[in-house]
């Protein structure tokens, strides 16, 4: 597993938090507060809209 530098995990209005971060080569990623060691990894700028998205109430139905 990459050395991840995980930020505060982003709790919405359901039962599921959510948490991204970076690597040291810029790499993104995101997961399920309390399971980091299963991740979704994409560009910095993909993960970033994603989580616009969701925090806007346009995705949470998807995760």
């Amino acid at each position: 597993m990459p050395d991840v530098n995980w930020e505060d995990a982003f709790c919405g209005e359901g039962n599921s938090c959510y948490r991204i971060g970076t690597d040291e080569l810029g790499n993104s990623y995101i997961a399920v507060s309390g399971t980091e060691e299963h991740f979704l990894t994409d560009s910095r700028e993909a993960l970033v809209q994603m989580i616009r998205d969701i925090k806007a109430g346009k995705a949470d139905h998807l995760l």
